[in-house]
This record gives C-alpha cells, structure tokens and sequence, in this order.
C-alpha cells in the first residue's frame, strides 16, 4: 500500500504521516493481513533521522521523502550546499546519512536490522493521550498523557490554513453563500 500526501491542495488537508502509518498498521495488524502488505510512505513531512526511525519503527517498509529531495535540487541549484554540483549527489549524501543515522539509532537498541525494527514500535510516547494510542499507536507506552486526535486535527488543519493563507477564505465564501 502506498500513502502518499502528494494530492495536498487548498481542499485536501494531508494526515500527518506517523498517524497515518501508524493507523494502517494496526488496522492490517487487527485484520490479520499486516504480513501480506508493505506499507510505502511518499510525503513531504520526513526530513530528519528521527522521523524516518519512528516511521519504520511504526511500520513503514519504505519511504520517499519527495519534499526533502525536492529541496535538495534547488539547493544545489542556488549553490547553497558547498562541493555539491548535482542533486543526484545530494540526493545520494542525503541518503548516506540518513542510513547511518538509523543504523546508530537501531543498534542502541540492540536491534542489527531495518527488518527487526520494521514496526518493532520500541518508544515511548510523551504527550499523547490514550485514546490516541488505542487508535493508532496500539502498545505504546505513554505515562503521561496527552494530547488526543481533537488537538491533533486542530493542530494539522491550522499548520494547513497556514501552507494556503487564502484557502479558508475562498472556501468560506462558496460555502457561506
């Protein structure tokens, strides 16, 4: 399966991409067909190690970080990344260092392989309520509560007024009228 938020727009708020591969795991989990199913993420969203090893450690197989590699190019474009002359090259640093960055992070757990990790789901969540680890992070460990999906919507849809300034007022005035 392939979730992607590449068809964000001005209408189409994208599920922040943990929740979101979170949330599909655990429901292939209940349904008995997790290991029949990769789960691929395409989003904008990861751009550090942390992100990519809570993703895989949720349960994503693979992951394009479209947004980041998308960056990349006008960086090298601009000439803002010294001794770099081609996005391919970046590209390539980029996913170096995102690898070695995962390989240190698994083995402090004592973990040798992405495959071992691979929804090992080996956090603790901190400010997240229960509800919201019932629904989507089943097993997580959270000792303090938190934050439920109410707050984590409010939160995502002001982060996307904020990506289109102009979008609640068109959709207001077609809506309203």
């Amino acid at each position: 399966l392939i979730l992607s938020d590449r068809a964000t727009s001005p209408e189409r708020v994208a599920i922040p991409s943990l929740l979101a591969v979170a949330g599909v795991h655990h429901h292939l989990v209940r349904e008995g067909t997790r290991l029949q199913t990769g789960l691929v993420l395409e989003s904008g969203e990861p751009r550090e190690v942390h992100h990519f090893a809570t993703l895989i450690g949720y349960g994503a197989s693979a992951i394009n970080p479209y947004l980041m590699f998308e960056s990349l190019g006008e960086l090298v474009t601009d000439g803002r990344i010294e001794g770099v002359a081609d996005a391919e090259t970046a590209e390539r640093n980029v996913v170096k260092g995102i690898a070695k960055g995962l390989l240190k992070t698994i083995s402090k757990m004592g973990i040798s392989t992405i495959q071992s990790y691979n929804g090992a789901q080996i956090f603790e969540a901190v400010g997240v309520g229960g509800g919201l680890i019932d629904r989507a992070f089943v097993g997580t460990a959270s000792r303090i509560g938190g934050i439920e999906i109410d707050v984590l919507a409010a939160d995502t849809l002001e982060k996307h007024k904020s990506a289109y300034p102009q979008a609640e007022t068109r959709l207001a005035a077609g809506a309203g009228s």
